[in-house]
């Protein structure tokens, strides 16, 4: 059915509800003699005669009568779809499904998700945790969260957070037995906790700047792990020193659980981004997350 077939059989439901074509012509805002070609045109290219018109009224012809019984209700559906969708736009829903790493997960989208979702109790967010470059497209996921660097250039992307400085921490027990490296060459006389992640090939480099000059050391020691989680907790069980973001290990430093070294040396890597493609529509749902996730420097 082209554009044109579907306004003709508009014209001829309104016509057919109004039985009248002076009101159906100012219900439809075009005149009458436009509106009585327009069915005579319906008329002729089905063959059938579909109102029976004199100067007083309009009715159904019996082929009328069972046209209306086709498009009657499939209109109305169409009506209904349309009208539940517009309130989409003042009461959203729908599910958002996202791919992120753990620390986005845990310290960018959960602390934001924790104000966002109690305003909008009919949009669901499924969060995936995935240190790979998913390809989100295949993968069926809305959006995706990476640093920025590491988001391919035909995205479209969105800062949602403030660049995040490492942090090289300890147990207070650990220390106990071993000195505090004063250099990150001297990194490599203590036992430390690598992370094995699929972005970033064998072990996630030691990184560090001081005086615009970056180092990098090579570290080894008992505990590897792929979760940043479980890096943590084994720093605090005292079982290495660990390199993590700072505002990870927030708590626990203010705690007193964990100490931090060679602060001075800090390496500070980009902002998250939450990015999705550019052909993608947004939905009224997932505009307002990308809204709500929004970087704008402040707290």
């Amino acid at each position: 059915m082209n554009g044109h077939q579907l306004k003709d059989l508009v014209a001829f439901l309104t016509v057919a509800e109004e039985a009248s074509f002076t009101r159906a012509a100012a219900k439809l805002g075009v005149s009458q003699s436009a509106l009585s070609q327009t069915i005579r045109g319906l008329e002729a290219r089905l063959g059938l005669r579909l109102l029976s018109r004199t100067t007083r009224s309009v009715s159904l012809t019996p082929a009328g009568e069972r046209l209306l019984g086709f498009i009657g209700p499939a209109m109305g559906q169409i009506d209904a779809g349309l009208e539940e969708i517009t309130e989409l736009r003042d009461k959203p829903a729908g599910t958002i499904r996202l791919n992120a790493d753990e620390y986005a997960m845990h310290n960018v989208l959960q602390p934001a998700l924790t104000r966002f979702l109690p305003q909008y109790p009919d949009i669901r967010v499924e969060l995936t945790i995935d240190y790979g470059l998913t390809d989100i497209v295949s993968g069926r996921y809305d959006a995706g969260v990476r640093r920025g660097g590491l988001v391919a250039k035909d995205m479209i992307a969105v800062q949602i957070s403030s660049a995040h400085p490492m942090a090289v921490v300890g147990s207070p027990a650990y220390f106990a037995k071993r000195q505090v490296p004063k250099h990150p060459r001297d990194l490599t006389e203590h036992t430390c906790i690598n992370l094995r992640l699929p972005t970033h090939g064998e072990y996630f480099a030691w990184v560090f700047t001081k005086a615009g000059r970056e180092q990098r050391v090579k570290v080894d020691g008992q505990f590897i792990s792929n979760s940043i989680a479980s890096a943590r907790d084994a720093a605090l069980n005292g079982l290495g020193l660990a390199y993590l973001p700072l505002a990870y290990m927030q708590a626990h430093l203010v705690a007193g659980q964990l100490v931090e070294v060679l602060s001075s040396w800090r390496k500070t890597f980009e902002p998250y981004h939450l990015y999705y493609p550019s052909r993608r529509h947004p939905s009224p749902a997932f505009s307002l997350l990308v809204d709500a996730l929004r970087y704008t420097g402040q707290a």
